[in-house]
């Protein structure tokens, strides 16, 4: 029985050890998740600035919850690194098609696959908020481009077709992104329509008052 309670202490050690670790790791990617949604939210009002600070400090925050959580492989994918990963893709993908920028690659970002395939196909379906801004300010041409961009997104998503225990669900996320996309061009199109009918009325009036 003395070896089961030195047993025992040892076990209790290493339960310790990983349950410190999940603690910071869960902490680490909660605040990431918090910053990754102040960004956007700035990212929607045109503040670049510091859009760009918090999403740098989501990095640093996932680097540290990465590096707490891998020397247990069971709760370094417990699915909370995954959600966090994925925000902060969400994040600087947006940041990059807003901007006009190349979209940012998996070890640019240092990322799992599955969180960079979901973060992308969440980035094209936010990107329809930044879309409807644009037509609402009379800006066609760039909401034209954003929803271009949108379209690629999707349209190579699509072709990942693989389990969603490999994907990381990300079917189900296409899926959203689908109805987005025809939504958002729906909104588009009839704003297209209403600004030609808008010019043509203007033209006949303009035509109408030359007569006179």
């Amino acid at each position: 029985m003395n070896h089961w309670s030195e047993i025992a202490e040892q076990l209790r050690q290493q339960m310790e050890t990983r349950h410190q670790a999940r603690e910071a790791g869960l902490q680490a990617c909660r605040k990431a998740t918090q910053l990754c949604a102040r960004a956007i939210r700035s990212l929607h009002r045109h503040e670049f600035e510091t859009c760009r600070e918090l999403l740098t400090q989501a990095h640093r925050e996932i680097s540290h919850a990465r590096e707490r959580l891998r020397p247990h492989p069971s709760i370094y994918y417990a699915g909370f690194l995954h959600d966090a990963e994925k925000e902060y893709v969400e994040g600087e993908t947006l940041y990059a098609i807003v901007l006009g920028d190349a979209l940012p690659e998996p070890d640019e970002l240092g990322v799992e696959i599955p969180a960079y395939l979901n973060g992308i196909a969440e980035a094209a379906s936010e990107c329809r908020r930044y879309v409807l801004d644009l037509l609402r300010s009379g800006e066609l041409s760039h909401a034209e481009t954003l929803l271009g961009v949108m379209d690629e997104i999707y349209d190579e998503l699509v072709t990942f077709d693989y389990p969603d225990a490999v994907t990381g669900g990300l079917r189900r996320t296409c899926d959203a992104l689908r109805a987005v996309l025809e939504r958002t061009r729906a909104d588009l199109t009839l704003t297209a329509t209403q600004k030609e009918l808008e010019n043509t009325l203007a033209s006949v009036y303009q035509a109408l008052q030359e007569k006179k």
